[in-house]
């Protein structure tokens, strides 16, 4: 399987895994990354975070169990059916209030991938949705760097069997 690359320097890779479909959207994101889970970014006012995926900045430095917002270049968040309106709005008004330049909001059940850009100071400017199966999605990040999804490789949700 094609993995998803970040070209340019190094970074740090951060995911926090919580079901089946979390578990298997973001391993195929973060394939061949060096990958920690279950690490929190600290924001300001006592708000933290444990995102689905993070990309930091090379010398992001951990500050006990978490990392600043300000190291942070992209924050994925896979939609679960309880997380939905979380992931597309609340999530992208609180990234977007702290300068997180990219957040991608994975969705599986709707079979897409929305990149969030160019935070302000209520949420992102720009928003460009991208279906599964459309193949290789580069992410620009800070300092020249790339984050390429594999839009192929993303998989769905198993389909529900009848109960018994």
């Amino acid at each position: 399987m094609a993995a998803p690359t970040t070209e340019g320097a190094a970074a740090k890779v951060i995911t926090t895994l919580q079901s089946l479909e979390h578990s298997s959207t973001i391993r195929s994101m973060g394939r061949h990354a060096k990958v920690t889970s279950d690490v929190y970014v600290e924001f300001p006012a006592g708000e933290n975070s444990a995102p689905d995926l993070a990309i930091l900045r090379e010398d992001a430095q951990k500050r006990g169990k978490r990392y600043s917002f300000e190291d942070v270049l992209l924050i994925a968040e896979v939609v679960s059916v309880s997380s939905a309106r979380k992931d597309y709005d609340d999530s992208t008004a609180q990234y977007g209030c702290y300068g997180i330049p990219v957040h991608v909001v994975v969705d599986p059940y709707a079979a897409e991938v929305v990149v969030h850009t160019q935070p302000t100071g209520t949420g992102h400017i720009a928003a460009h949705t991208h279906k599964y199966g459309t193949g290789k999605l580069p992410i620009d990040l800070a300092a020249g760097r790339t984050f390429t999804l594999d839009l192929d490789e993303l998989p769905r949700p198993e389909p529900e069997t009848g109960a018994r």
